[in-house]
């Protein structure tokens, strides 16, 4: 399909996900750039993105918040989530009125179960953290991952295919691949 209308594929990494080279940031669909676009104009927007091609959607679970998500869970119905490949990120959330970095185990966990449930999915292709966390060493929120693997598989497939992140210095960068074996 994305052959097909000119938009060329690329290989993200060296654990084989294949992405549309443009991708459609889903954020300003819900949040952050003014008023969001009633939801029919919203899915149909996705939608056009996908039939030309840009198969690649990236998400977060502070879009909105959350509301991104919901709204991605909506457009992917009816076989349109085989056509994409899906990212979504954690480590940001609102906490007291103030917007709080996350990256401790037990918040790495829900974030990603809480984002699987909201966009409907049984596996998010690229999820990748959103900030820092300089309250927790980055081999620690790297390490859940690792940990805690048995519990994040589900009918024998990975909750997430590829790890990644986001506003990463290399030196972080470094040590999560490192720890992941990724990249």
């Amino acid at each position: 399909m994305a052959e097909a209308c000119g938009v060329r594929r690329i290989k993200l990494g060296s654990q084989g996900l294949e992405v549309s080279a443009q991708g459609l940031g889903c954020m300003g669909l819900s949040a952050f750039y003014g008023t969001p676009k009633p939801e029919t104009e919203a899915i149909a927007l996705i939608h056009h993105a996908i039939h030309s091609g840009v198969t690649f959607l990236d998400t977060s679970d502070i879009y909105g918040p959350e509301t991104n998500e919901l709204l991605l869970s909506k457009a992917l119905k009816d076989g349109v989530r085989e056509k994409v490949e899906l990212a979504t990120k954690y480590g940001i959330r609102y906490a007291e009125g103030k917007v709080e970095f996350k990256g401790d185990p037990a918040y790495v966990r829900a974030a990603c179960e809480a984002s699987l449930m909201r966009v409907d999915v049984a596996c998010i292709d690229l999820y990748y953290q959103h900030r820092i966390d300089t309250r927790v060493p980055i081999e620690i929120t790297v390490s859940t991952l690792l940990v805690n693997l048995p519990s994040w598989f589900c009918n024998f497939q990975m909750k997430w295919k590829l790890y990644s992140s986001s506003h990463f210095s290399v030196s972080f960068t470094h040590v999560a691949r490192d720890m992941l074996g990724l990249i």
